[in-house]
């Protein structure tokens, strides 16, 4: 066992960019109960400096590395226990690095149900098959005549009977079906094809009603779409070599593997049956293999972008403390407005009537002013949903309203996504149990434009809408990615203590919801926590938790400086020693620019704190509980357009990318209608991942390249030149350029009204999901 655990380490340590050693201390500190925020931050020293990524990379690779290592013992002792084990075939199923290959060994000894080869061997026909295979002179049906009997009436079915079980043995050839595998990897094609009656009621699917796409290069988001089209019952699914070329060459393989090479009656009839096991047998199975293996790629994909753009947002430049009106726009059911303090407390709420079919604009700007006076708001956010644009431009006429005084109000247009689903949790309704569903958005919107990640954190990830075909995926698997996306977000940050919500804490290191829910009952009830150490009076937190999440909580203006850093206690020790070869008071120190020049932090290296963690310490006391947030800044929209209706070609306008896909960036540019910049338009160059130029949350200037009303798409580009595409190697839909692939017919032309780049853009991108 010992060797394995050596083997995996080795394994994942290539894979992560690590050594052994690494790996087998990061492995060790997580199965100790550690917290990958806690060993990427105050652990550098045991491994050696391993971030959070490669950190979550090592624990995914972990589990999957020991369930591989346990499916192995339990297919071992399932041989041995048939007497059938090898040391050959030991050895090659402990050489087996991955599930499927482990599974294709395994094929053999694997209890199954009764046969059509079980049946024929029980007619006794094997021996026929023997016969056939060392004297392939002898024509099959002259061999064959000599095993009739009751049960096999004819030459016919005996021959039928030797077939069905070499086609079975065949099929349980790991190095055969290893190969047959490989090839179909490198040489199958994805065929999408409607299901005749359904074209009407597909219609959203029609790019791939004749669809062909090499399996190997197939993007993820195409993939997505034809699995759900294939879950809808618009289209059938198939997964196979050519069938002019690849299917011929497939059979071949499995003919070279019976060694077929002559001209003999026998080598001819084996040929025959390796047509059979391809047909009856191998493309079955392999379809089913390689359509797995596409869903998992795609899904994994899928996980991969969403939880980058998660990432993003959470991470998106807060506005700060400041007090803020939050206005969640409505038409016929009013405005909701909410004015929360610099602290995210709520103040006063509020409904305005200015548009359809009440039309008081007068008692709406009215309202407006007296909340702004009454409560000094600095930000005014306003949810991006129905009606934000008129309800901006209401905004804007308040403010010209407003008594000169010092800096008026900034208004904002913020993402409202999510914010409905807060609003009727069951969080939100403990948090204001005697206020309607529909104010509670507003208070949501405002605290998101003060500080993004504390808010969003109450919002199931799923529900913030900056995923590709989220709904399609693994549930488990992206919940699992996207809680480890929020966990590392929220303690780069780092957390006020005294002002965290339950929901905030909870995604603190070593916490989780019922150590969150006894924090904020016992700061209720003992009011604010004096110091970090104070922490170790909560009923449930025991030394192990505190040691976990410590370092992530922030105490401001309390009695020990160094509690508003991220300088963990366990080493305050080590802080104070640095204070001292200063020679100063250590608040003059914290936070003051060219404080500890002079220091060397190798002069203050102990057995328990190594250069790493000095080195933090360093850091933190010129700069504690710095925010590694950018700054905030937010997109202007352009006056006039409002309306996908107001959009021209040719239009700079400025937006804020609100999704980043495989295929490009959604940017709000005030329309109420996502434009699209296909990844070919988003640079002057060729770019492969459009993570590489944008992100969740830039501002960026676009210019408009089509509008499609019917069809509520808008083309945008961000590239200087002007172009359209293709000067970076891409056709004009933004894919590489390369020979097509043969047809087997025509392709049905699109079923779309879009056209140019931007039309096979979208047909290449579907809908934003």
């Amino acid at each position: 066992m010992a060797q394995t655990a050596t083997q995996i380490s080795r394994l994942i340590a290539q894979e992560i960019g690590a050594t052994p050693a690494q790996v087998g201390a990061a492995a060790a500190l997580l199965d100790g109960g550690a917290t990958v925020p806690f060993v990427a931050r105050y652990r550098k020293e045991v491994t050696g400096g391993l971030d959070d990524s490669q950190l979550r990379t090592l624990s995914d690779r972990l589990g999957y590395l020991r369930e591989l290592e346990a499916r192995r013992e339990t297919i071992l002792k399932s041989i041995r226990e048939q007497g059938k084990l090898t040391d050959d075939l030991a050895r090659a199923i402990a050489g087996a690095e991955t599930k499927s290959a482990l599974e294709d060994m395994y094929l053999p000894y694997k209890p199954k149900r009764r046969t059509k080869a079980m049946i024929a061997r029980e007619n006794g026909l094997e021996p026929l098959l023997r016969a056939i295979m060392a004297d392939r002179e002898v024509p099959p049906e002259t061999h064959a005549a000599g095993y009739l009997s009751d049960a096999v009436a004819t030459v016919k079915d005996a021959l039928a009977g030797a077939r069905d079980i070499l086609t079975e043995e065949l099929s349980e050839q790991a190095d055969l079906l290893g190969r047959l595998r490989e090839f179909m990897r490198r040489e199958a094609f994805v065929v999408s094809k409607v299901i005749e009656g359904k074209e009407q009621e597909g219609a959203k699917f029609s790019d791939y009603f004749d669809q062909r796409e090499k399996w190997a290069d197939i993007p993820s988001h195409r993939a997505l779409a034809i699995l759900r089209a294939a879950k809808e019952d618009i289209v059938l699914i198939e997964v196979a070599p050519d069938a002019e070329t690849g299917v011929p060459r497939a059979i071949a393989m499995i003919a070279a593997h019976l060694n077929t090479t002559g001209d003999t009656p026998g080598d001819t009839w084996l040929r025959e049956v390796a047509g059979w096991a391809w047909r009856v047998k191998f493309s079955l199975t392999l379809y089913i293999d390689l359509l797995g293996e596409l869903r998992e790629r795609a899904h994994q994909d899928a996980i991969t972008v969403f939880s980058r753009n998660l990432k993003d947002l959470l991470l998106a430049a807060p506005a700060g403390a400041k007090a803020t009106l939050g206005l969640d726009p409505g038409i016929r059911t009013g405005v909701k407005c909410a004015v929360v303090d610099a602290t995210g407390k709520l103040m006063e709420t509020a409904t305005i009537y200015p548009f359809q079919p009440r039309m008081d604009v007068r008692g709406a700007e009215a309202k407006l002013i007296e909340l702004i006076t009454r409560h000094d708001v600095d930000l005014i956010a306003i949810g991006n949903g129905t009606a934000s644009r008129e309800t901006e431009a209401l905004v804007g006429d308040t403010l010209k309203l407003l008594p000169k005084r010092g800096t008026p109000p900034k208004k904002v247009v913020v993402s409202e996504a999510g914010a409905s689903v807060y609003s009727a949790s069951e969080l939100a309704a403990r948090e204001f149990p005697d206020l309607d569903v529909s104010l509670r958005g507003a208070v949501s919107i405002a605290r998101r434009l003060q500080d993004p990640l504390a808010e969003l954190v109450k919002i199931t990830p799923q529900s913030i809408g900056v995923g590709q075909y989220q709904h399609d995926v693994d549930q488990r698997r992206l919940a699992n990615a996207l809680d480890a996306v929020v966990e590392d977000a929220v303690n780069a940050v780092g957390v006020d203590l005294n002002t965290a919500s339950a929901p905030l804490l909870a995604q603190v290191a070593g916490l989780g919801p019922s150590l969150a829910d006894a924090i904020v009952r016992h700061r209720e009830a003992h009011g604010a926590f004096p110091s970090r150490k104070a922490l170790m009076k909560v009923t449930g937190l025991g030394p192990k938790a505190f040691e976990q999440c410590a370092g992530f909580l922030r105490i401001r203006d309390g009695a020990e400086p160094l509690d508003a850093s991220a300088v963990h206690p366990e080493a305050y020790d080590v802080a104070r020693q640095i204070v001292r070869a200063c020679g100063r008071d250590i608040r003059q120190i914290v936070g003051a620019s060219g404080a500890l020049r002079g220091l060397r932090a190798e002069e203050f290296v102990t057995d328990s704190f190594g250069l790493p963690t000095v080195q933090d310490i360093f850091r933190e006391l010129e700069k504690p509980g710095r925010d590694p947030r950018p700054e905030f800044k937010t997109a202007t929209f352009a006056a006039g357009v409002e309306d996908i209706r107001d959009l021209k070609p040719g239009m700079r306008l400025e937006g804020t990318v609100t999704n980043v896909a495989a295929f490009g960036a959604f940017v709000d540019i005030g329309v109420h209608q996502d434009g699209l910049v296909h990844v070919s338009q988003l640079a002057d160059r060729f770019v492969k991942d459009p993570h590489e130029i944008v992100k969740a949350g830039d501002v960026v200037q676009v210019r408009v390249t089509e509008v499609d009303i019917p069809r509520k798409r808008i083309g945008l580009s961000m590239r200087k030149d002007g172009a359209a595409g293709g000067r970076d190697g891409r056709d004009p839909a933004g894919n590489p350029r390369a020979p097509a692939p043969k047809q087997r017919k025509p392709a049905t032309p699109p079923k779309s009204s879009a056209t140019g780049s931007f039309g096979a853009a979208l047909r290449d991108a579907m809908k934003k999901t």
